[in-house]
């Protein structure tokens, strides 16, 4: 199994500083997030201080930028690092693209659908000197002059995830994407029954394989060095599992375990402003199905048996401000779990 880490630095040095630590600890890939931060920044930076390991967004907001924008955003990165970024992106929900990043809305998995085909045929205008035409119901790419497409990068077009919680953002994942980023919203029942059959309609649907294609996250993954580090952070947990519970966005998670008065009841909390209830509601039962936690010595067979068969690639679920710290040997367990994914195709 792949094990990722996150950049949560407020600061390019201190993200350089993190990126080289963090290779130097053995982690396969290297993510940011676009919560107060920009995500392609951090990973510039990485690309300075790194040789090895993965980087990708994890992930940027996509609607709010046109693709030419992240075209040439993730371009730039694939060439620094060569070869080493995995463009990653979220469509987000409809409060924050028309109240937060100020743009309209429509219905997103679409939209998705023809955004990750766009920038497949800007890359592929890049990188194999193919005419750029195309033309969909948002977007429309037919000019290229020859000053301002980018050299060739070398190594292949960028592999493009998604984040996806529902069936037809998962259908778009499998069918055109080279990668599923899952909600840490997610048990293994909502894995086996939604996750896998929607991605593996995808596949048949697009003709792809499921050996190149990576499943990333799909729960929380929580561990420290002793017990009461891994309960500390079982409670930061509680508060998340209590508050994107309350999303209605997500009630289908909650309807594989027929808990769906949980999340209506947390969603009139939510309404009623009292956030501080909120975790309460939240039992250990049912933390303990978003969750693989154990402290570092019995970590592995825990992320086996939650994530195992299933995800490809996991990472530590941590509080904000505190920085990631798996052992160097653990991380090694965890990469000794099989995994399907297999690498990313090499277009043609």
């Amino acid at each position: 199994m792949r094990v990722a880490t996150s950049i949560v630095a407020d600061t390019l040095q201190a993200s350089a500083e993190q990126a080289r630590a963090a290779e130097a600890a053995g982690y396969d890939a290297l993510l940011t997030q676009e919560n107060r931060h920009e995500p392609f920044l951090p990973l510039a930076a990485a690309t300075l201080v790194t040789e090895r390991v993965e980087l990708g967004t994890a992930v940027a907001i996509c609607f709010p930028r046109s693709p030419m924008v992240v075209a040439n955003a993730a371009w730039d990165l694939h060439v620094s690092s060569g070869g080493r970024f995995v463009l990653g992106l979220g469509s987000q929900v409809k409060g924050h693209n028309e109240r937060r990043f100020s743009v309209p809305w429509s219905a997103p998995a679409p939209r998705m659908k023809e955004y990750v085909r766009a920038l497949d045929a800007i890359f592929r205008c890049w990188e194999h000197g193919e005419p750029l035409d195309f033309h969909g119901s948002h977007y429309r790419f037919d000019l290229m002059p020859p000053n301002f497409r980018p050299g060739a990068s070398g190594h292949g077009t960028v592999p493009v995830t998604i984040a996806a919680v529902g069936p037809a953002m998962l259908r778009v994942a499998g069918e055109v994407c080279d990668g599923v980023r899952l909600h840490p919203f997610c048990t293994r029942r909502y894995l086996e029954n939604v996750v896998i059959p929607e991605l593996e309609a995808g596949f048949a649907r697009g003709g792809r394989a499921r050996e190149r294609f990576e499943v990333s996250g799909g729960g929380f993954l929580v561990t420290g060095p002793d017990a009461e580090t891994v309960a500390r952070r079982r409670e930061w947990v509680r508060v998340r599992v209590a508050f994107y519970g309350s999303t209605r966005t997500y009630f289908p998670v909650w309807e594989q375990h027929g808990l769906e008065d949980l999340g209506a009841k947390l969603h009139r909390l939510s309404v009623q402003g009292r956030w501080e209830d909120m975790p309460r509601e939240v039992p250990d039962d049912v933390l303990d199905l978003f969750v693989a936690a154990a402290p570092w010595d019995g970590l592995a067979a825990a992320v086996e048996a939650r994530f195992g068969g299933l995800s490809d690639a996991v990472s530590e679920s941590l509080p904000e401000g505190e920085p990631p710290g798996l052992p160097p040997d653990l991380i090694r367990d965890l990469q000794r779990l099989p995994r399907r994914f297999r690498g990313h195709r090499t277009p043609g």
